[in-house]
C-alpha cells in the first residue's frame, strides 16, 4: 500500500449506503466509475449550492471498491497559495515521479516547492500530473476526489483541468465538487438539485424523529430540500423563521452554535479556520502564542464542529469554517493571523499572507515580503497566485512609485497567467501612478499583448510606438524590441503604412548590429509589397539575406526569420526553421512559443502540399492555444485547418473560418481573416460555386487583406473563378498582382502558377506545358490543378488521348491529397474524355486522425510510448490507445512494421 493513498476493495457500489434522493446521481457516477476499471477514464464536476450534499456524494464515491483514492479540499483562505491543492492531492504518491519523463518530474517538484524553480512550466506541471496519475494507474484504478473546487488555487485548478481533459485512456477518474457557477474548462458537469419532498421528509425523519409536527413542517419549508439545512435547522431552532438565502441561514445557525461555546474554544476555532492548510502543529503553535491549550480545540471536536485526523484539523462542513472566521470580531481575526504568522516563520510564503491579513495600514516590510512570495510563486509557475500577492502588496504600499512598480509587475505576470482583463486593469492602475518612461514601456508591452491576442492590433501598434518613443533615449534596446513587435502587429493587421512608421522610428535609434538587421528586414518586407517591381525584387533579396543570417538566431528572431521566409515563398526554409524551433520549445518547456511556431509551420506545410502534416501542426497549435489562453493564435490555427478542410470539400470543417470572421474580421486581424476568407472561397471554388468564390475574394482584397501573404497567393483562385464565370475582365487585377509578386520572388513554381493563369485567360494551351515544367513537385495541389485545367483544355480541343494522361495524373494527386471535390471534377473530365475512372481507393494513412498520425510517425522511429507521450503532451496510455486504433487502419500488427510504411 502506498503511503498517503487509501485503497479500497472492489465489490460494487450497489452495496454502499444509498443517499436520500440521490439515486440518479449515484447510478450515473457508479456507471462512470465502473468503466474506469476497463481503462476508460474521465472526470465530472458535481455542482450545487452550499449544503446541497456534494461532499456526501463525494464521500459515497470514495467508499467504492477497487480504487486507489487521492483526496484534497479547496480552502478559501488557501486559494492564493500556488499548487497548495495539488500538493495535498499528490503528496502521498510523489515517489512515482521516477517513472515519468525528467523535465515533467522536475517541473512538478519545482511547482510543489520540492526543488529549485525554473522558468514558466505551467504546461509541464499539468502534463506531469497526467503522467504521474497514469503511472499510478498501472497499479490499479485511481480515483481523485477534489472537494470545494471553487476554492482551488488557480495553478492547481489549471493542472487538474488539464489532466481531466487528457485521461480518457487511463484508469483514472477525477471527481470534483463545486458551488454553482464554478468553472473547470472541459470537465463535464453534473448538477445536484434540491431533494424532492419525499426524500427530504425521509432524511429529516431519520435524523430528527422526535420533532413536533409544526416544527417539522417549518423546517421542511425553510430547508426547501437542502440536505444540510434539514440536518442543522432542527438543532438550532429558536422559533424565529428567517427568509434569507439558505447559505446565510446556515451560517447564522452555525454562528449561534459557536457563540454558545467558551471563549477559548471560540478562539481555537478561529485560529483553525484562519490556518488554511489544516495543519495541527501550526494551529496548536499559534494557539499557544495566544495562551490557549489543546483542550480548547478538543472541546470544539466534542461539539462535532471539527475532527482531528492524521495531524490535520478538518471542519465538518466549509460553512462551519466560514462561520467561525467571519463571526469573530475583527480584532480577534487580526490576532489570529499575527499568531499564525509567528507560528509559520519557517514557511515565508504562508507567513507573509498571514502578516498581510494582520496589517491594519500600509506596511512596507509586509509588502516586501509579499512581493518576495509573489516572485517565488512566479518561478514555480504560480502566476495567478503571484498576481494576487502583488495586488495585496500594493494595498500595503504607501510610496506611489513603489505601488506603480508593483502594479506593473503584477500586470506582466497576469498577462503570462492568461488573465487579460486583470492585466489590463492592473496596467491601467500603474499608468495613473507613474511617468517613469521605463515603467511606462513595461506597462505598454502588457497592454499591447492583451490587445494583440484579442484582435485590437491597431491599438497594440499605437501603444507600442508611443512607449518606444518615450523610452528610446533611456533604453534603445527596449525601444527596438517594442518597435519590432509593433511592426509585427501591423503586418498582421495588413497596415504597411504603420509598419513603415515603426521602421522609421527604429532607424532613428543609435546604430547596433541587431537593430540594423531589424531595420533592413522590415524594409525588405515593405519593398516586397511595393507597387514597383524592382523595389519588390530588392525587398526579396534583403529578406533572403536576413534569413541566411538568422537561421541560428535566438527563438524570437528565428520566428521573425521564418515569417519572412513565408513572405518570400521559401517554404522549405520556413519548415526547417520552425520544425527545429518547435522541438526546442517542447524540450525546454517554452510552451508559450508553440502555438505561433506551429501555425507558421502549418502554413509552410500547406503551401508545400503536406496537408496531413499541416493538420497535425495546426491541431496541436489549436489545442495548446486553448490551454494557455491565446485566442488569436487559436483562431489562426482554426483558419489553417479550415483551409485544408476546404481543399477536401469538407463544409462542416470550414465552420471555424466563419466563426473567425465574426470574432477577428479583417480590420481586427487581417492574417486570420485572410486565411478564413480563402478557406471559404476555396470551398466554393471546389464545389463549382464560382460567383460566390469570386465575390468573396474580390471583397477581401479591397481591405487590409491585400497586404498580407494569402492576399497575394489566392490571386490564382480569383483568376480561375473569373474565367469559369466567363468574366475575364475580373481576372486582370489579380493576375497583375500575382505577376508582380512572382517577378520579385524569382521562384520557378510561382512562375508556373502565373503561366497557368495566363493560359486560362488567353486560351493558349502551350502555356500549360511550360507551367507544368516550372511547377515541378514543389506544390502538389497546385500542380494537380494545372494538370486538370490542361486536361480540360485538351479535351475541349479534341485531343482526348493526351487529355486522359493529364487528367489521370491530376486525379491521382487529388486522391492522394484527399481533395474530394477536385478529384470528382477530374473523374467527370476523364469520363468526358472517354475513360471510366475507378472510384477512389482509400489511402490507409488518410484514415488516421491527426494525433494518430503523429503518434504512429514517432513510433515508427522507435520511440517508446513514454517518449512519445512526453513529446506530444499526452499520457503513455493515451499513446497506446492511439496505436491500438491506428494499427488496424494501417493493416499492421507490430511497431516494427510501421517502419516499412510510407507515412507521408
Amino acid at each position: 500500500m502506498l503511503p498517503g493513498v487509501e485503497i479500497t476493495s472492489w465489490v460494487g457500489y450497489e452495496e454502499c449506503l444509498m443517499l436520500y434522493g440521490r439515486e440518479p446521481e449515484q447510478r450515473e457516477l457508479g456507471r462512470l466509475l465502473a468503466e474506469v476499471a476497463s481503462g476508460r477514464g474521465g472526470a465530472v464536476v458535481v455542482l450545487g449550492e452550499p449544503g446541497g450534499g456534494k461532499s456526501a456524494l463525494l464521500q459515497w464515491a470514495g467508499s467504492g471498491q477497487g480504487f486507489q483514492v487521492l483526496r484534497c479540499t479547496g480552502v478559501e483562505s488557501e486559494a492564493e497559495l500556488p499548487f497548495a491543492a495539488l500538493q495535498a492531492l499528490l503528496s502521498g504518491v510523489m515517489g512515482h515521479l521516477v517513472g515519468i519523463p525528467g523535465p515533467q518530474a522536475e517541473a512538478l517538484r519545482a511547482a510543489l516547492g520540492l526543488a529549485a524553480p525554473g522558468g514558466d512550466n505551467r504546461f509541464l506541471v499539468g502534463l506531469a500530473t497526467v503522467s504521474l496519475l497514469a503511472e499510478l494507474a498501472a497499479e490499479g484504478p485511481v480515483l481523485c476526489l477534489v472537494d470545494d473546487a471553487q476554492w482551488l488555487d488557480r495553478p492547481s485548478a489549471e493542472a487538474l483541468s488539464f489532466a481531466a481533459r487528457r485521461l480518457a485512456a487511463e484508469k483514472v477518474f477525477l471527481l470534483f465538487t463545486a458551488r454553482e457557477g464554478a468553472i473547470l474548462p472541459g470537465v463535464p458537469e453534473l448538477a445536484l438539485k434540491r431533494l424532492d419532498p419525499m426524500a427530504a421528509r425521509a432524511l429529516l425523519a431519520e435524523h430528527a424523529p422526535d420533532l413536533p409536527a409544526h416544527i417539522r413542517d417549518r423546517v421542511l419549508a425553510e430547508a426547501d430540500g437542502n440536505p444540510l439545512a434539514l440536518l442543522e435547522l432542527p438543532r438550532t431552532d429558536d422559533g424565529d423563521p428567517r427568509h434569507l438565502p439558505l447559505p446565510h441561514r446556515l451560517q447564522d445557525a452555525y454562528r449561534r452554535r459557536i457563540a454558545e461555546l467558551s471563549a477559548p474554544t471560540r478562539n481555537a476555532l478561529l485560529i483553525a479556520a484562519a490556518e488554511e492548510s489544516g495543519a495541527l502543529a501550526a494551529t496548536l503553535c499559534a494557539m499557544a502564542g495566544l495562551g490557549l491549550t489543546a483542550d480548547a480545540l478538543a472541546a470544539a471536536e466534542a461539539e462535532g464542529l471539527i475532527s482531528v485526523e492524521d495531524q490535520t484539523v478538518v471542519f465538518r462542513h466549509p460553512l462551519i469554517r466560514t462561520a467561525a472566521y467571519r463571526g469573530a470580531p475583527f480584532t480577534g481575526r487580526l490576532a489570529a493571523h499575527a499568531a499564525l504568522a509567528d507560528a509559520l516563520a519557517g514557511d515565508p510564503d504562508r507567513a507573509a499572507w498571514h502578516r498581510a491579513a494582520a496589517a491594519t495600514g500600509p506596511d512596507e516590510g509586509v509588502a516586501a515580503d509579499l512581493e518576495a512570495a509573489a516572485l517565488r510563486a512566479r518561478r514555480r509557475s504560480g502566476h495567478a497566485t503571484a498576481v494576487a500577492a502583488l495586488e495585496r502588496a500594493v494595498r500595503l504600499t504607501a510610496e506611489e512609485a513603489e505601488r506603480a512598480r508593483r502594479l506593473a509587475l503584477a500586470a506582466e505576470i497576469a498577462v503570462d497567467a492568461g488573465l487579460p482583463d486583470r492585466a489590463r486593469h492592473l496596467a491601467g492602475q500603474a499608468l495613473r501612478l507613474t511617468e517613469d518612461a521605463r515603467l511606462l514601456a513595461r506597462v505598454a508591452a502588457v497592454r499591447a499583448r492583451v490587445e494583440f491576442e484579442h484582435g485590437s492590433l491597431h491599438t497594440a501598434h499605437e501603444v507600442l510606438v508611443t512607449a518606444a518613443r518615450q523610452v528610446a533615449p533611456l533604453d534603445p534596446d527596449a525601444a527596438a524590441s517594442m518597435l519590432a513587435d509593433a511592426s509585427r502587429a501591423s503586418w498582421s493587421a495588413g497596415e504597411p503604412g504603420r509598419v513603415a512608421q515603426a521602421r522609421r522610428i527604429l532607424a532613428e535609434l543609435p546604430p547596433d548590429p541587431v537593430r540594423d538587421m531589424l531595420v533592413a528586414s522590415i524594409g525588405g518586407a515593405l519593398k516586397l509589397y511595393s507597387d514597383d517591381a524592382t523595389e519588390a525584387a530588392d525587398g526579396v533579396a534583403l529578406l533572403r539575406e536576413h534569413i541566411a543570417q538568422g537561421r541560428n538566431a535566438p527563438p524570437g528572431l528565428r520566428l521573425n526569420v521564418a515569417s519572412q521566409a513565408l513572405l518570400t515563398g521559401d517554404y522549405d526554409d520556413t519548415r526547417d526553421i520552425m520544425a527545429g524551433l518547435a522541438e526546442e520549445s517542447r524540450a525546454s518547456g517554452a510552451i508559450g512559443w508553440l502555438p505561433t511556431v506551429l501555425c507558421t509551420l502549418a502554413t509552410a506545410e500547406i503551401n508545400l502540399g503536406r496537408h496531413r502534416d499541416a493538420i497535425q501542426s495546426a491541431s496541436e497549435a489549436l489545442r495548446i492555444a486553448g490551454d494557455i489562453g491565446q485566442p488569436s493564435h487559436a483562431a489562426h490555427a482554426g483558419a489553417l485547418l479550415a483551409y485544408v478542410a476546404a481543399v477536401r470539400g469538407d463544409e462542416p470543417g470550414t465552420r471555424p473560418a466563419e466563426r473567425n470572421l465574426q470574432r477577428f474580421p479583417a480590420h481586427a486581424n487581417a492574417l486570420v481573416a485572410a486565411w478564413s476568407e480563402w478557406a471559404l472561397a476555396l470551398l466554393d471554388l471546389g464545389h463549382g460555386r464560382y460567383e460566390a468564390a469570386l465575390d468573396r475574394l474580390e471583397t477581401a482584397t479591397r481591405g487590409p487583406i491585400r497586404h498580407v501573404g494569402p492576399g497575394v497567393h489566392f490571386a490564382a483562385d480569383q483568376v480561375e473563378a473569373a474565367v469559369r464565370l466567363s468574366r475575364p475582365e475580373r481576372a486582370a487585377a489579380p493576375l497583375a498582382r500575382l505577376e508582380q509578386w512572382a517577378a520579385a520572388a524569382g521562384l520557378a513554381w510561382e512562375d508556373g502558377l502565373v503561366l497557368r493563369c495566363r493560359a486560362l485567360t488567353s486560351g493558349d494551351g502551350s502555356l500549360y506545358v511550360r507551367a507544368l515544367e516550372l511547377q515541378g513537385e514543389a506544390r502538389p495541389f497546385e500542380r494537380a490543378r494545372t494538370e486538370l485545367l490542361y486536361g480540360e483544355w485538351l479535351r475541349r480541343e479534341r485531343h482526348k488521348a493526351e487529355a486522359r494522361t493529364h487528367l489521370r495524373e491530376a486525379l491521382e494527386r487529388f486522391d492522394r491529397l484527399g481533395a474530394v471535390p477536385w478529384a470528382e471534377h477530374a473523374r467527370a473530365e476523364l469520363r468526358a474524355a472517354g475513360e471510366s475512372s475507378a472510384p477512389a481507393v482509400a489511402d490507409a494513412v488518410s484514415q488516421l486522425t491527426p494525433q494518430e498520425l503523429q503518434v504512429v510517425r514517432l513510433a515508427a522511429t522507435g520511440a517508446t510510448n513514454k517518449e512519445i507521450a512526453a513529446r506530444l503532451f499526452l499520457s503513455p496510455k493515451t499513446v497506446g490507445h492511439h496505436l491500438y486504433r491506428a494499427f488496424p487502419k494501417l493493416g499492421v500488427s507490430t511497431r516494427t512494421e510501421l517502419a516499412r510504411l510510407s507515412l507521408e
